[in-house]
């Protein structure tokens, strides 16, 4: 089977295989053998075709052996006289005019063949976007695989016996408890309860978070009192260390790449209700196939689909070459019907993760739905109201005595019509973030910036702890958004549970103090800064004693106050979150006009501030969100259609400062992704490119468009 995955990967310019199942016409043809499995295969220029295994299963003939008779897009012959237009675009190659007329509806304007940007667009009529109320061209800036999606579009509606076999091993008979997980990979191996301890004295052995520390102004008059002073906290993680070479190259592969991060457990509990079918399940797919291409040897991955009940399609398996193609097998199987059961989903999802007997050091879950629950949320109660959004989290991930998250679950609302409200509720419970796919072409942009994250986790249960040096200062507050924060009863300490970090990731936190009068010395030491986290790759708990004290100038007079633009900014951030927090409460209660009212009082303000002024790159990013949003509030139908997730998606990146995918991009130049850490970015890119077959091609499209800068470090 390794062998099989690798030939079929060596033809698969982009790594990925598709399992398309027999046709009723082959199944008959085929009666006294099994019908064989086609691998489609993408060339260079970007089109699909057949690739014969080792095993000499029977595959059609190639489509692409003239392509002048031959439509790249469906596969079909190109004849005049069949009562179909013949559409020849400026790069001389031809498709059937309803098929290139279909792509460029969805906003694609590059050739499927040889990938040139056309100027003349057949059918190029503005999509309404109904949701803002004005046209827009296309919900995508980069190329779209069409032929891939054609394939994808020609799988059987109804489910064949081929399908029936691929998944019946893991479906016929379900088991009561779900401990079939299988083992760890050796080298990272660690049951429940036998964790391996690393001394981890020796910090330069381990990579260390970094700890910077910014306050409101440098010096304070001895003889002035200061009240509500601002004293940021800015913790940067390392990097991976498979970045530690500058020279990364996009194309690792996941195997090269494993051994330099910390493994996964994923389950991904997605919607395949009735609503789900056509160009959307297919879609979800393609971007499965590419969350389990790059997942490693290491990674263990389980697929839930839930319509109006849940099945485990796939058990938690390795993704080794073996696992990766029984994945893509479990997923290309999945048919939509029926209606919306996200109760039933996030059970069997989370029963997954609780049953197993072994686990990966980071595991989350990943959920996806275009709908709303249409069943009962408790399953014994019929009264209990549709608003306890809450109760669709089974009790086994809410919090451990306020120790931490069991499992983070990241939410992705599809569509107009899902529900946001529940999706935020659970994500924001569970330690997770929420985004919201509004164009149905990101989607595996969206899932390639959550998995580049949780590839990428180098932190793990880390825990700020702030202390006050001087003998009369005390803590008035710690604004640390969704994180769990707590202060002593004597306000002399404080405590910040931050959890898992991803590479290069960063957090910002302001803490207040009052500072009394003193006249005894010219500088004043404020507070102590020390956090402890594990390590997830040495397993060993570090400590950081006195990674940052704060102190101050005490001189007799001082001149001009000059605020800090670093703390500035992380002010305005946490006003804008504020803002759209009280805006959506008011568009929720039905009054729009103060929702818009208190998102463009909160901009202007924002723009008045020192560091807009200055140009400071999350603030004009902040002001042009708050701008969105009024737009998604002009009427209460748009509200209720796009308003709504958007916002909350943005209040789910603001409060954890996470990047969460919203609207129609998940790019940072889309301006509303300052959170993107740089291996997020990598995975969209690798995204974005994966449509060329060759290295060469990415290499040269790079060089073209323009990709997200990595957020830079204060000082």
């Amino acid at each position: 089977m390794g062998s099989k995955w690798r030939k079929a990967k060596l033809a698969l310019g982009l790594n990925m295989c598709l399992y398309v199942p027999p046709t009723d016409v082959e199944q008959r043809d085929s009666s006294s053998s099994p019908s064989p499995a086609r691998l489609f295969s993408r060339s260079s220029h970007g089109s699909i075709t057949p690739t014969p295994s080792s095993s000499g299963l029977r595959l059609p003939a190639s489509p692409d052996s003239n392509n002048k008779r031959t439509c790249a897009i469906c596969l079909t012959a190109m004849k005049t006289g069949q009562g179909q237009a013949i559409f020849m675009a400026e790069c001389s190659h031809s498709f059937h005019f309803h098929c290139i007329a279909s792509n460029v509806k969805h906003g694609n304007q590059i050739c499927p063949v040889c990938r040139a940007k056309w100027k003349e667009i057949p059918f190029q009529r503005p999509v309404s976007d109904v949701t803002r109320g004005k046209p827009r061209m296309s919900a995508l800036g980069w190329p779209q695989d069409d032929a891939w999606m054609t394939v994808l579009r020609r799988l059987p509606p109804a489910r064949t016996d081929a399908n029936r076999h691929i998944s019946s091993h893991y479906q016929a008979n379900e088991p009561a408890i779900f401990d079939d997980d299988e083992d760890l990979d050796p080298q990272h191996e660690t049951a429940e309860g036998n964790v391996p301890t690393n001394d981890a004295g020796d910090v330069n052995s381990v990579r260390t978070v970094e700890v910077f520390t910014y306050t409101e102004v440098s010096a304070v008059p001895k003889s002035v009192s200061y009240d509500n002073f601002t004293i940021l906290i800015h913790l940067k993680a390392p990097l991976t260390s498979g970045r530690q070479n500058r020279n990364w190259n996009h194309a690792e592969s996941p195997q090269s790449s494993q051994d330099s991060r910390t493994p996964v457990d994923l389950v991904t509990v997605l919607d395949v209700s009735g609503s789900m079918s056509g160009t959307k399940l297919a879609l979800l797919k393609r971007a499965m196939g590419f969350v389990i291409q790059n997942l490693g040897p290491s990674d263990r991955l389980s697929v839930i689909a839930f319509s109006s009940t849940a099945r485990r399609h796939f058990p938690l398996r390795r993704m080794t070459e073996t696992g990766k193609l029984e994945a893509l097998q479990a997923v290309n199987s999945l048919i939509s019907s029926g209606g919306t059961n996200i109760a039933e989903g996030l059970r069997k999802g989370f029963k997954v993760m609780v049953d197993r007997k072994w686990k990966n050091p980071v595991c989350s879950i990943i959920l996806l739905s275009d709908g709303q629950d249409t069943y009962t949320i408790s399953g014994t109660s019929t009264t209990r109201p549709r608003a306890d959004y809450k109760s669709l989290l089974p009790t086994s991930i809410n919090l451990n005595g306020g120790t931490g998250f069991c499992i983070p679950v990241h939410a992705f609302g599809f569509g107009s019509d899902h529900d946001a409200a529940s999706m935020h509720s659970i994500s924001e419970i569970s330690g997770g973030t929420f985004s919201f796919i509004e164009a149905e072409g990101v989607i595996q942009d969206a899932f390639a910036q959550c998995i580049g994250g949780l590839l990428s986790v180098v932190v793990q249960e880390l825990q700020v702890k702030v202390e006050c040096l001087h003998p009369r200062l005390e803590i008035g507050s710690i604004q640390a958004g969704s994180y769990k924060s707590s202060i002593m009863a004597n306000a002399i300490m404080g405590f910040v549970d931050v959890g898992d970090l991803y590479a290069e990731e960063e957090r910002d936190f302001l803490v207040t103090v009052n500072i009394p009068v003193d006249g005894t010395s010219d500088e004043m030491s404020l507070l102590k800064v020390s956090c402890t986290y594990r390590d997830p790759m040495t397993k060993g708990m570090m400590t950081l004693e006195e990674a940052s004290q704060v102190k101050i100038q005490r001189p007799e007079i001082t001149g001009t106050r000059v605020v800090s633009m670093e703390v500035d900014k992380q002010r305005n951030r946490l006003r804008a979150a504020e803002a759209m927090a009280e805006a959506r409460a008011a568009a929720e209660n039905g009054d729009l006009a103060r929702a818009v009212s208190v998102l463009e009082s909160c901009g202007k303000a924002l723009s008045e501030t020192a560091s807009t002024r200055a140009g400071d790159r999350l603030c004009i990013a902040l002001c042009a969100e708050l701008k969105e949003m009024q737009e998604r509030m002009a009427s209460q139908r748009v509200y209720e259609t796009s308003g709504r997730a958007y916002i909350l998606s943005g209040l789910s990146s603001h409060s954890w400062q996470r990047a969460t995918a919203r609207g129609d991009s998940t790019d940072s130049t889309n301006l509303m992704q300052a959170y993107q850490t740089p291996s997020m970015a990598d995975m969209v890119t690798q995204s974005q490119t994966m449509v060329f077959g060759t290295p060469s091609s990415q290499r040269k499209l790079r060089q073209t468009m323009s990709f997200p800068a990595a957020r830079p470090r204060p000082r």
